[in-house]
């Protein structure tokens, strides 16, 4: 019944034939949209293949998590076939006031915003809006002509012209050279006041940032290195310019409505303040402590009073665990969730194969790549960690991981709000007990 497979399950890879026709169908905007918020329907564990008391230790290690100081809380969501097997809140929301946290509280996603915007590029490729291999400059003209700084032997670097275009497939990649302005122009991006990854205390639109970006030296020739950066922020201002509307408003109307993802949002409808999540930090001299507010990069945020002008397609999304568990989902079946098309299963799996090769960093580790948008498992055995051939996922700031693993038809969200969080290894154990209690 739960046969491991190398690739995607047998739904997920029509012929040929039928992706022709599916790519055609539906090249259009997704459908079906849903007014109201939805989760993955409920299963008892053991009819997806899991053991109810192998699952109950990850409950007890969750919770000791806890109880030893090390987590506030979290929420953890384990669906397989599509449907959740396992769900939990442990901990506090907000520790001060032993709030305890809700299967619905809403979480700092972060770099998890990457994935969403992601596919919004792919979406319009589908439409025939762009190709991955078009010229960042062609849609952003600031970008038709970028520079590198290349460090020289005195400590000094030298700016020097880029030798290609960046394309679109270099963003989505992060092989553009497009660091978060902590590289060898560091001092030129500070004086640009652009420098790491929070956005939402700007009143400048996310455009006119982007913008501001291409004069400023990046740190890598185009296709040369895989750099971790800005690359899904311009990617969100390509998204404007294509398609005519905010970044904000395009995530909404074409991928959050037709999912049913209504808890997914830039800032904070006032509404819902409460069910934000407190962020808390974890090191080795003071322990967990909440981190300092309001703003800065650590701190509580500006997601509920701030601006709400500068949308981040590169850490800027707030979710709950249920709404980015449908997201995931439609991935895993291949672009389709509840009658609503976002890509076609040729797209799907274009996003979710390695694309990087020898550029792939030291820090993923040995069998592992990168896709258009997540990391892409390649060898297990190298790796070295449970999973599968063909697994993908990423995670965010704010401690907070997800992976999708096609060949066992398993979605796992986990989020919570740390950083930094020094020391911990719970997502290790995490992805370990998920997959001991995985009996068929």
């Amino acid at each position: 019944m739960h046969a491991r497979l190398a690739t995607t399950p047998s739904h997920a890879r029509p012929t040929w034939l039928l992706v022709l026709l599916v790519a055609l169908l539906w090249a259009s905007p997704a459908t079906a949209p849903t007014a109201h918020a939805q989760a993955l329907p409920q299963a008892a564990p053991q009819d997806v293949g899991f053991s109810p008391e192998r699952l109950d230790r990850l409950s007890a290690l969750l919770q000791d998590y806890v109880d030893r100081g090390q987590l506030p809380g979290g929420v953890a969501l384990v669906a397989r076939e599509g449907q959740v097997a396992h769900r939990e809140a442990f901990g506090a929301r907000n520790r001060e006031t032993d709030a305890p946290m809700q299967e619905d509280t809403i979480f700092r996603i972060a770099s998890q915003t990457k994935a969403l915007v992601s596919v919004g590029v792919m979406m319009l490729q589908e439409q025939g809006e762009l190709l991955l291999s078009d010229p960042v400059g062609q849609y952003l003209p600031a970008f038709q002509e970028t520079t590198v700084a290349v460090p020289q032997d005195n400590g000094e670097y030298e700016v020097v012209p880029a030798e290609r275009p960046i394309t679109i497939r270099d963003l989505l990649t992060h092989t553009a050279g497009v660091d978060y302005g902590t590289g060898v122009a560091q001092d030129r991006w500070e004086d640009a006041g652009i420098t790491g990854w929070y956005f939402a205390d700007r009143d400048e639109p996310v455009r006119a940032t982007v913008a501001r970006m291409a004069d400023l030296p990046f740190s890598a020739q185009p296709g040369e290195a895989w750099v971790y950066g800005y690359s899904t922020d311009i990617l969100g201002a390509l998204i404007e310019a294509v398609s005519g509307q905010s970044l904000a408003d395009f995530l909404d109307t074409r991928i959050f409505t037709p999912l049913g993802m209504s808890d997914t949002h830039f800032y904070l409808p006032p509404a819902k303040q409460e069910r934000l999540a407190i962020v808390y930090s974890l090191t080795d001299s003071t322990g967990l402590e909440r981190a300092p507010a309001p703003g800065g990069m650590v701190g509580q945020g500006a997601y509920v009073d701030g601006p709400r002008t500068s949308y981040s397609g590169g850490a800027g999304l707030l979710s709950t665990a249920s709404d980015y568990a449908r997201f995931l989902q439609m991935l895993l079946n291949g672009g389709t969730l509840d009658g609503a098309r976002l890509l076609s299963p040729t797209s799907v799996e274009l996003m979710t194969v390695d694309h990087v090769g020898d550029l792939s960093p030291d820090f993923f580790g040995e069998g592992v790549g990168f896709g258009l948008g997540f990391y892409v498992v390649e060898d297990v055995g190298a790796r070295g960690t449970p999973g599968s051939v063909g697994e993908f996922g990423w995670g965010g700031a704010y401690h907070s991981v997800y992976w999708v693993d096609p060949a066992e038809e398993l979605v796992v969200v986990y989020l919570t709000q740390v950083i930094p969080a020094g020391g911990l290894d719970d997502h290790g154990k995490l992805r370990a007990l998920v997959y001991q209690a995985m009996v068929e």
